[in-house]
């Protein structure tokens, strides 16, 4: 095997790529829209300090902030895409910096006014609203729109115009550190080839990383990780400066905009609890003892004397069903079915006729997978599929974020077009979860290899077994750990204290250490430079929410399952509901609490009967 096996981008079948014609028809009409979208912004600053001059006034500012919002989410939409899916393309990478550029004159320009409308005071704007119909996006029945609430509600953080432009206008150059970090080891980073039993050589890149480490040779995988962590490695003081300049701008904001911590501040802003944070710290910890059985149970089915983090992701079956792009679209329709015959379609249509998904690998596209777009776009998804159950799971987690934002953007106006993280999570673990239930289900005897008799069903439960596991392993054990380190760095640089490449690999190599229970070998350098390989970090306390989002995803499949369509009505009711609740309270709509740990444990119950499964079969073999 040898680099060109990765295509290049010209090389993928268009009808397999995003549809970015839908958007714009070209890059010069793209680039007209954006020129227009720059001159247009001196319109919306002769609002600036007139707000308060009449109902029809704040009327006429808040469309055109509106409309230059819905604007700015396409161009924004279109060059961003462009860039995840080629890395290396100059054209798209000089596009996205020139729309992140005008991203942040666009927020600095409109900064205005959130200040103005709390200065109106709520009397005058009550009255307003009752005299000019085009306010009625304030007002809720009898009562003030959730905006209006949550404005006021955090009056306490906004600043006075002049203070809130400058925010805005940071908002570009401290963007700049996450992109420095994806650039240099998404695009800058060559990585050793891996080497398996015999000797042959694997191209190691972000977006093949994952497919030798799921390989069954053994030194395919440790010669992988190793060479993909050295990478890092060489360039540890690089990204830990890079990463506490990110932290540094996090405790910048904090106190420019008076909250008490980091945490504090990313969690107030969607009226989140900090209690639900340590909640799900406190109670991952208290279960630990539930990874530390399952890594037993791992080094058992592999026959290996030491478990090492190289062997989490090996196959425990030697079968690997081939799932096309096609067919996996199939099962997961008919994962789905619960949720409805609408439903089931518009995902059916979006992968398959409209385009939302640029589904292979190419060389120098974006590892991972994740949905983007906005209102006026389809709810795109970019990811590297591999035909096997782990990419039919990545693709069902993330139509389960693009189905939130198509029926958020069909039902919901543009002041509310967007959710949090929170309940974003939920979306796409609920689909992953049921899907997953409807394969252990019903598919196990048509997807098994004919050649497998009585042990091809067997193999088909491991395979989907070890999906979940590796599911619960990101989202339920790393991204915890990963939360963990997040806390600690932070409050270091709250408490002014240094913070060091070397200080960082150390703390994370004690948690997963921790974590790990002495079953699992830590190599402290290797394992202790796991934060670099996140870029989830430059996005402030994001990653707890997965396991936030994977407890309230399996306790909604729970109820849908048990209690039928009244449980979906539910369930779409939250997801209808977009930005225009608090995450807990649009939660709350489909019948979870995340306030309390009890979703929490629930879904370490659901991961132990996992560990049983498994074990049970495993055993079986032996």
């Amino acid at each position: 095997m040898t680099q060109n096996t990765v295509p290049l981008r010209s090389e993928i079948p268009v009808h397999y790529t995003w549809n970015a014609s839908s958007v714009f028809t070209s890059y010069d009409a793209w680039e007209a829209e954006r020129i227009a979208i720059q001159q247009s912004l001196a319109g919306i600053k002769a609002f600036q300090g007139h707000l308060g001059d009449s109902p029809a006034t704040l009327a006429d500012a808040m469309d055109a902030i509106e409309l230059l919002h819905r604007r700015l989410g396409k161009v924004t939409t279109y060059a961003f895409l462009h860039h995840a899916v080629d890395l290396g393309d100059p054209t798209a990478t000089a596009a996205a910096g020139k729309v992140q550029s005008l991203y942040g004159q666009a927020l600095a320009t409109a900064a205005f006014l959130e200040p103005e409308l709390l200065s109106i005071g709520l009397d005058t704007l009550r009255a307003w609203i009752a005299a000019e119909p085009r306010l009625a996006r304030l007002k809720s029945e009898d009562r003030l729109s959730h905006y209006v609430e949550n404005l006021y509600r955090k009056q306490a953080h906004v600043r006075s115009a002049e203070v809130e432009e400058v925010l805005g206008m940071l908002a570009d150059p401290f963007g700049s550190t996450g992109a420095v970090a994806e650039m240099l080891t998404d695009a800058d980073f060559r990585f050793a080839p891996a080497a398996d039993s015999d000797g042959r050589k694997l191209p190691v890149t972000p977006g093949t990383l994952h497919s030798i480490l799921a390989s069954p040779d053994r030194a395919a995988r440790r010669t992988a990780w190793e060479n993909y962590t050295d990478q890092f490695l060489a360039y540890k003081n690089t990204l830990a400066a890079n990463l506490g300049t990110s932290i540094k701008q996090n405790v910048f904001h904090t106190r420019a905009r008076r909250y008490g911590s980091t945490l504090e501040a990313a969690l107030f802003p969607h009226n989140i609890p900090v209690s639900v944070f340590h909640n799900l710290i406190e109670t991952f910890r208290a279960n630990l003892p539930t990874w530390h059985r399952y890594w037993a149970v791992r080094r058992k089915a592999l026959g290996v004397d030491s478990l090492h983090p190289y062997d989490i992701w090996a196959p425990l079956t030697g079968e690997r069903p081939h799932i096309p792009y096609e067919q996996a679209v199939d099962l997961i329709c008919a994962g789905l079915a619960p949720m409805g015959e609408a439903y089931v379609q518009t995902v059916r249509r979006g992968c398959l006729e409209d385009r939302w998904v640029d589904v292979y690998p190419n060389q120098g596209k974006s590892a991972g997978a994740f949905s983007a777009g906005q209102p006026g776009t389809f709810p795109f998804i970019v990811m590297n599929y591999n035909s096997d159950v782990f990419s039919l799971s990545t693709l069902a987690h993330e139509l389960g974020h693009s189905m939130h934002s198509y029926l958020t953007w069909k039902h919901q106006p543009m002041l509310y077009s967007d959710y949090s993280l929170f309940v974003a999570e939920v979306a796409s673990n609920f689909h992953q979860a049921l899907v997953r239930a409807h394969l252990l289900e019903t598919q196990t005897a048509r997807l098994s290899s004919p050649q497998a008799g009585n042990g091809g069903g067997r193999a088909f439960q491991l395979n989907v077994l070890e999906e979940a596991m590796s599911n619960f392993h990101r989202y339920f054990f790393i991204m915890p750990t990963l939360a963990r380190f997040e806390l600690d760095v932070h409050q270091r640089v709250e408490q002014g204290q240094g913070l060091t490449a070397d200080d960082m690999n150390a703390l994370m190599a004690d948690l997963f250490s921790e974590g790990y229970g002495g079953e699992v070998h830590v190599d402290r350098d290797r394992v202790g430079i796991t934060w670099a390989t996140f870029p989830h970090l430059y996005v402030d306390y994001y990653v707890y929410q997965y396991a936030t989002g994977l407890s309230g995803a399996n306790a909604l499949v729970k109820r849908v399952l048990s209690a039928g369509q009244p449980a979906v009505e539910d369930y779409l009711s939250f997801l209808k509901a977009g930005g225009s609740r608090y995450p807990l309270d649009a939660l709350a709509l489909a019948g979870v609490d995340l306030t309390t740990p009890e979703a929490i444990e629930v879904t370490f119950g659901v991961l132990a009967s996992l560990v049983d499964k498994l074990e049970a079969l495993i055993q079986e073999a032996h």
